[in-house]
């Protein structure tokens, strides 16, 4: 292997260029990772983004990497890559909490299945990633470990639940992480820390921990610095399960090399708000000027309007649903020991009907007929991401957005969750900043099922883009962060509950056994 590179530069390579530079010999997997272990050391303190840690059993797992390449083996797709995974996702021999009290001491057994297959193709896996308590909401802070603060000012928010996966990224500290995705989970990090998250077809990569096995709505995705990263921790993760009854064959590598799409000869629709989300003016105008630099790219570049029937009520169903499922035995139990969103949805399931879940499941059809009439003169549709510029992290939520109160905790996430309900793959593809000089990201939504032409038109876009100075992707400016106020390793929350006001992190470590 050659002499070190300077830790720093060898953080901000691809994952791609990671791994050639380690097939190639350039690079030694044990190099990598101490770099990245001594950038977390560095930057984490400062955003709180990585919580459980293995660095041991990581190290260890570095050195038979080396050897493996020494010995000219056989290598996977991700062979000595540093991975990062959210703390939605059971972990062997990894702290895993899902942000909730009662998880304080879990140590699974066994790998989910999107991580062992991570880690088959070679990931070495070297820690958690923050989320809000069991992924509810969009701001990533919990009674365990705190909360993750926005790489671009620390006292903003990173958006959620996958916000510490997408912390972590943006400054350079591990090269890959997971994610996961229901009303904007994936996209919604992605876009206010100024890195890719990519929300796959229901069934691509198998999402096996979702209590309604049958539905569309939550999935797992990958999240990179660039496309490209993305489509290299699909091509190792995509394929069925029976874990996961909406997963199907799939030639899961060709996700790895997506054919090149022509923008020129792109049709793209373009929206600031689906016609029912509130969006706030400064977001408005800033995807106006964004359409506006990057019009000239596409055969045609149109304005359209969209008729989604009551989505936001068929989504509030159907999220409700999900949390019935997944937390009853827990709710039942003791209800106290679920932080003020997951109960929230809870409660509200609880109190629906089977009217109301037969209806929600007609209107969720009807939406996605809907949606296809745009795609019948149109290969993409664009929007904001986010209906607004990153917030302080001890703001719970967007309470009003345009002037308007949002009718609870999660409303604001409209922009995604509309799109959810649609099916459609959608990408966040950072954008250039916005009038706050914070990320702006950029909704792409792909044809019904159609992820590769959506992957290969967002490395499209995503290179033209770097041509552009309004529209390349921002990077944080590490000389000059500085820790937020509060710090991040407690929370402040509008929750009625005391255990909840002012919660410290009382020091939890990773157990590896």
């Amino acid at each position: 292997m050659p002499p070190p590179t300077t830790s720093s530069t060898l953080v901000e390579n691809s994952a791609v260029e990671l791994r050639r530079m380690i097939g190639a010999r350039e690079l030694s997997p044990v190099e990598l990772l101490e770099a990245c272990i001594a950038r977390i050391q560095q930057l984490n303190p400062f955003v709180n983004a990585v919580t459980a840690t293995c660095f041991e059993r990581a190290q260890a797992e570095a050195r038979a990497a080396e050897q493996a390449v020494m010995r000219g083996d056989a290598l996977g797709l991700l062979h000595g890559l540093p991975l990062g995974v959210k703390d939605l996702e059971p972990t062997q021999g990894l702290l895993s909490t899902l942000g909730t009290p009662s998880l304080r001491n879990n140590v699974p057994s066994a790998d989910i299945e999107l991580v062992a297959r991570l880690r088959r193709a070679g990931a070495i896996v070297v820690g958690k990633t923050n989320v809000p308590e069991m992924g509810a909401g969009a701001n990533s802070f919990n009674p365990v470990w705190g909360a993750t603060g926005n790489p671009f000012n620390p006292n903003l928010n990173a958006g959620g639940s996958s916000g510490g996966s997408a912390a972590a990224l943006a400054l350079d500290m591990l090269p890959l992480c997971t994610g996961s995705d229901t009303g904007g989970s994936l996209r919604i990090p992605a876009a206010k820390c100024g890195v890719v998250g990519m929300r796959p077809s229901p069934g691509v990569m198998p999402s096996v921990r979702k209590s309604l096995g049958f539905s569309p709505i939550s999935v797992v995705g990958p999240m990179g610095r660039t496309v490209a990263d993305a489509c290299l921790q699909m091509a190792a993760s995509a394929g069925p399960h029976a874990g996961d009854p909406l997963s199907y064959p799939l030639d899961a590598l060709a996700f790895q090399h997506p054919p090149a799409v022509e923008l020129s000869g792109l049709r793209v629709a373009w929206t600031e708000d689906f016609g029912l989300c509130d969006v706030d003016p400064a977001i408005r105008r800033a995807m106006r000027a964004k359409i506006d630099s990057m019009r000239h790219l596409f055969a045609a570049c149109d304005k359209v309007d969209f008729d989604l029937g009551d989505a936001h009520r068929c989504f509030d169903v159907l999220r409700a649903e999900a949390f019935v499922a997944g937390m009853r035995a827990t709710y039942d139990k003791d209800p106290s020991s679920l932080g003020p969103n997951p109960r929230a949805n809870y409660e509200m399931g609880a109190c629906m009907s089977l009217l109301d879940a037969a209806w929600a499941q007609a209107e969720q059809t009807r939406i996605i007929q809907r949606f296809q009439r745009v795609f019948d003169g149109y290969d993409l549709v664009l929007s904001p991401t986010t209906p607004v510029s990153p917030f302080p992290w001890t703001q719970p939520y967007a309470a009003v957005v345009d002037g308007r109160q949002q009718d609870n905790y999660y409303r604001w996430l409209a922009l995604t969750y509309v799109v959810t309900l649609t099916t459609h793959p959608a990408l966040a593809l950072p954008c250039g900043v916005d009038e706050h000089q914070m990320p702006f990201g950029l909704q792409v939504v792909g044809p019904f099922r159609g992820d590769l032409k959506l992957l290969g038109a967002a490395q499209g876009m995503e290179l033209a883009f770097e041509k552009h100075p309004t529209l390349r992707r921002p990077r944080p400016d590490v000389a000059h962060l500085q820790h937020a106020v509060p710090a991040l390793d407690s929370i402040v929350t509008a929750a009625p509950d005391d255990r909840f006001a002012h919660v410290p992190n009382d020091g939890v470590t990773a157990s590896v056994v």
